[in-house]
């Protein structure tokens, strides 16, 4: 599998949305290769997407098409500072991405130790699937240690409640956790774009 992430300030996040849903009705049709994907603008303005292709030649391939440039120079004009992320280094947590999901947050990061956080994460899964029913799943998108995780919940309200209740158990694994991942930074999508 190959992911992009698209990163940046959406200057006008309805713009944004509408080139999204117009990529879907005329372009996607002929997207070959591709998978899915989940974007969105945060509260705060920051436009995020997480877009999934069977391998890197079939998203090149996309990308060389000239509809497709012709979208993105239109789609452009709604965003500034733009950044891309490619990766072929991709875990799935849970049951992965969910069309289904009413939530979404994007957590990024860099790990000190990935290894350890990895095993760190398949430890707690059985505990999470038991203690958060809100979760559906994730998936991560690797570059070294630094990470992209987009985490697919049942909707806010519950994701939220779901955090308070962890919150209020005293467990040294979170401190743990913690202490492995530096630059942490969280990103919420109210109302996903799903693909």
């Amino acid at each position: 599998m190959f992911a992009q992430v698209i990163q940046a300030k959406a200057k006008d996040a309805a713009g944004v949305r509408k080139q999204f849903e117009r990529w879907g009705e005329e372009l996607r049709p002929r997207a070959e290769g591709f998978l899915g994907s989940t974007a969105g603008v945060s509260p705060d303005g920051e436009f995020i997407a997480l877009v999934r292709f069977e391998s890197e030649d079939a998203a090149r391939a996309n990308s060389d098409r000239a509809e497709q440039g012709q979208w993105w120079s239109e789609t452009e004009q709604y965003l500034e500072d733009v950044r891309f992320y490619d990766s072929t280094d991709i875990t799935t947590l849970g049951d992965g991405g969910s069309d289904e999901a009413g939530f979404v947050q994007v957590i990024q990061g860099t790990v000190r130790d990935r290894d350890a956080y990895e095993q760190m994460g398949r430890e707690w899964e059985p505990q999470m699937r038991e203690q958060r029913p809100d979760v559906i799943g994730g998936v991560v998108v690797w570059q070294g240690n630094d990470f992209t995780q987009v985490m697919y919940f049942t909707s806010e309200d519950a994701a939220r409640e779901g955090e308070r209740k962890m919150e209020q158990q005293t467990d040294a694994g979170s401190d743990r956790w913690e202490d492995m991942v530096t630059n942490m930074k969280f990103i919420d999508l109210t109302e996903p774009w799903m693909r």
